[in-house]
């Protein structure tokens, strides 16, 4: 194992030579996170499809329980138990279009990690820099538990755990346990604990900060402990039921699928649990006793537990949603924690917006009206009035608003209007509207997949390291 503790001390070095202007030591933050024997056990897997053809690059690294799918490089890397997502990449002779340039794409688009440290983390390679269109890097790079590197070139960085980026090209920067951040292009940044930051420079700026002391309880992540809180344990609580989904081969659905869905051969569904045509549930994800509606989708990592999705609701990377229902078009953001209960159930109407990383966890029932935004720490209905607002209200919003511990500056027009295309994006994309002809998306291209295996040297100084392999057309 001698060689993959050389690999584990060189990624920790060359981290902390990106983050040495910000005098941040990564080491006491992720020794003993994993225990390398851990490494040894577990086999990695990747996904073929018609659409996601075998095309794979992996050297030198370890990639313990993680997942590849799409056109996907790793080298001198640590991936345990990471999801890498590679089904939205760009193929050669596209087209973008970004603020008045058209770009054509010379050729296809890969994922490429390297000198990175990735530990559950999920990377989703919905991106978005028109300087890197035909690669989307992550490199000396430390994320932990649960973090989501979405469409987010990263370089020399650090994410606490259930820590996102998203659509943000990062250098050099540290991201609290259990921050947001869509910011466009950041450097040489500590970020917060609990800091949700929504930013296009010049246009719209939100900015919202969770109380240390309120966040505590949820998530906690301190040099030489492991990462603790509400958060940790519920998803640790719920690690076993995915145990046998990796220890049989083949494992038949115990609900009926759909043609226009796509559950993952990865997801954890119990009984009592429906969902509708044009479904994506994605590997990872976890159902029980649930009702997904026509185009809902729950993202990996997600949870839907004891609930009601009328359809085209979206649970994003990460979201837990517990005894709740909501109605058409609701957007339940990255990592947001909807604990209801079930004598205090939680009601969002339609066109509602969740923001991401919002905790709503209540003794007493909670009810969000139809098409209003909410965001932050809600614990009663006083903190649903405090941090909610009307979207349309919101959409007028020329200058300044504050609301506790929201600070929004700049276009709230401007800011609804890119949530709201997003959102149809998504969907888009994962084949809501799929109406048997056009219109196809995830739910369509990700029906069948066929999965292959690879494993490390059991033993030996390379034990836990996985063989040089190079797979493409």
């Amino acid at each position: 194992m001698n060689e993959l503790q050389k690999l584990f001390d060189r990624i920790a070095q060359r981290v902390n030579i990106n983050l040495r202007e910000l005098e941040f030591d990564v080491t006491p933050y992720i020794k003993g996170l994993v225990s390398f024997e851990k490494m040894v056990k577990f086999y990695a897997f990747y996904g073929v499809t018609p659409h996601h053809p075998l095309n794979f690059v992996f050297r030198h690294s370890n990639l313990s329980g993680s997942y590849f799918l799409g056109r996907c490089r790793t080298a001198n890397s640590i991936l345990y138990k990471s999801d890498i997502r590679g089904d939205e990449l760009k193929k050669q002779g596209a087209m973008v279009h970004y603020k008045g340039f058209d770009i054509p794409v010379s050729k296809d688009e890969a994922i490429e990690i390297e000198d990175s440290f990735l530990v559950k983390t999920l990377v989703h390679n919905y991106s978005h820099d028109p300087e890197t269109l035909e690669l989307f890097f992550i490199t000396n790079t430390i994320s932990t538990h649960y973090a989501n590197i979405h469409g987010s070139p990263t370089d020399g960085s650090f994410l606490g755990p259930f820590a996102t980026v998203d659509l943000t090209t990062m250098n050099d920067c540290v991201i609290g346990a259990f921050s947001y951040i869509q910011a466009g292009e950041v450097n040489h940044l500590k970020i917060d604990p609990g800091t949700v930051w929504v930013r296009v420079p010049g246009v719209f700026n939100f900015l919202y900060r969770y109380p240390r002391e309120a966040l505590f309880p949820y998530i906690s992540f301190e040099a030489g402990k492991a990462p603790c809180g509400v958060l940790m344990d519920f998803v640790e609580n719920r690690k076993k039921d995915f145990q046998l989904l990796f220890d049989v081969v083949n494992l038949p659905s115990s609900i009926r699928v759909p043609q226009t869905t796509s559950l993952d051969r990865f997801a954890v569904v119990k009984p009592k649990t429906h969902i509708d045509e044009n479904v994506l549930v994605a590997q990872r994800a976890y159902l029980e006793n649930s009702w997904l509606g026509k185009g809902a989708n729950a993202q990996e990592n997600c949870y839907i537990i004891n609930s009601r999705l009328e359809g085209n609701d979206i649970t994003a990377h990460g979201a837990k949603i517990i005894e709740a229902d909501l109605g058409n078009t609701v957007f339940v953001g990255f990592n947001s924690f909807l604990h209801g209960r079930p004598e205090s159930r939680i009601t969002i109407g339609k066109e509602c917006i969740i923001m991401p990383h919002t905790i709503m966890d209540s003794d007493e029932p909670l009810n969000l009206p139809p098409g209003h935004l909410a965001w932050g720490l809600i614990k009663n209905p006083a903190d649903l009035e405090k941090n909610s607002i009307r979207i349309a209200d919101l959409a007028k919003v020329e200058n300044k608003l504050s609301r506790g511990d929201l600070h929004f500056e700049g276009s709230g027009g401007t800011f609804v209007k890119a949530f709201q295309e997003r959102i149809h994006h998504i969907l888009e994309a994962n084949g809501a509207f799929f109406d048997g002809q056009k219109d196809r998306g995830h739910a369509q291209k990700n029906q069948k997949i066929s999965f292959n295996t690879i494993q490390p040297y059991p033993e030996g100084d390379l034990q836990g390291m996985y063989p040089t392999i190079l797979i493409q057309p």
